[in-house]
C-alpha cells in the first residue's frame, strides 16, 4: 500500500513538472510566467505584469540578461518608450505605420526577416532614409533555441546582414530579436560573442493573427494599461489594428507625459 502510494505520488509531481513546462513553452508574447530567474536551457519570454503603470516581472532579471548584453526595458523613472516592430512580410500596413512615427518624430527599430527585406526593399531603405533602425530577425525565422552550433546560429544572422547591407548600401546595426522569443542560455551568450545586443520587450499585445485582429478598444486597453517608464514596445507591422490606431496611440502615450527614444540609448 505505501508503495503503491508513493508511486502514485511521483506520478503527480511528474505530471505536474511536464504540465508547468509545457505551459511555458505555448505561451504567447505578452503572457506571463511568474518568476523572474536566470534562465537554464531553453526558454519563451514571458512577462506578468501586477501593477499598472509598472515594469512587469519577466523570466529573466534584468542583471541576468545583462552579462548577455541583453535587454527588455530601460532601469529608469523617466517616462521614456522604446519602439520596436517585428516586420516577417508585408501585408499594406508598413507605410502608415511609418506615416505615424513620421509625424510623431518618433524613432523606432524594425526587426526585419529576409522575406521582408527579399519583398519589400523600398520601404527598408524608407525606414532607414527616416532615421529608424533596422535590427535582425534571423534570415528564415527558425526557432533558435533550437540551434546548438555557433556556424549555424550565426548563419542565420549573417545571411541577414549580407541581404541589408546589398538592400541599402549600409553595415547592419547588432540589434538581434530572437524570433517568437524563444532563447535559450547559448543562444544569448552566441549573440553576445557575434557582437549583438539581444532584445526582448516588456510589452506587447496579441496582434500577430492576420484574419483575427484585435479591435481598437482592446488594443488601448492593453496599451495604454501597461505602458511603463522605459518600456520596450513590441508591435507587430503585419497588424492591421496597428496601422490604424498608431498615430492616436502616440498622441495618447505624448497626453501621458512619455516621449520616444531609440535603442541606442541602451546599449553602452
Amino acid at each position: 500500500m505505501i508503495r503503491t502510494l508513493t508511486r502514485i505520488s511521483l506520478l503527480l509531481v511528474a505530471a505536474f513538472l511536464i504540465g508547468n513546462r509545457i505551459a511555458r513553452l505555448t505561451a504567447p508574447h505578452d503572457q506571463a510566467t511568474s518568476a523572474a530567474v536566470p534562465v537554464s536551457s531553453e526558454e519563451n519570454w514571458g512577462l506578468s505584469f501586477q501593477q499598472e503603470g509598472q515594469p512587469p516581472v519577466a523570466n529573466a532579471t534584468s542583471d541576468y540578461l545583462s552579462q548577455f548584453h541583453a535587454h527588455y526595458a530601460a532601469d529608469t523613472d523617466e517616462k521614456v518608450i522604446y519602439l520596436t516592430f517585428d516586420a516577417g512580410y508585408e501585408n499594406g500596413n508598413t507605410a502608415p505605420i511609418l506615416d505615424a512615427l513620421n509625424k510623431h518624430h518618433a524613432p523606432a527599430t524594425f526587426f526585419l526577416v529576409g522575406n521582408f527585406l527579399n519583398t519589400s526593399p523600398d520601404l527598408v531603405r524608407r525606414m532607414v532614409a527616416e532615421g529608424h533602425t533596422v535590427g535582425n530577425h534571423t534570415f528564415h525565422h527558425p526557432d533558435m533555441s533550437g540551434i546548438s552550433t555557433r556556424e549555424a546560429f550565426s548563419e542565420e544572422l549573417t545571411a541577414l546582414e549580407t541581404l541589408y547591407e546589398q538592400v541599402t548600401g549600409q553595415p547592419m546595426k547588432k540589434y538581434y530579436r530572437p524570433p517568437q522569443g524563444k532563447y535559450s542560455e547559448t543562444n544569448l551568450q552566441m549573440a553576445k560573442e557575434l557582437g549583438y545586443h539581444t532584445f526582448f520587450w516588456s510589452l506587447a499585445y496579441v496582434d500577430w493573427y492576420e484574419n483575427d485582429q484585435p479591435t481598437h478598444e482592446a488594443a488601448f486597453g492593453k496599451l495604454l494599461s501597461r505602458i511603463h517608464p522605459g518600456a520596450i514596445v513590441l508591435l507587430h507591422s503585419t497588424s492591421r489594428t496597428n496601422a490604424e490606431i498608431l498615430d492616436e496611440l502616440l498622441t495618447k502615450w505624448e497626453e501621458m507625459g512619455y516621449t520616444f527614444h531609440s535603442l541606442d540609448e541602451l546599449v553602452v
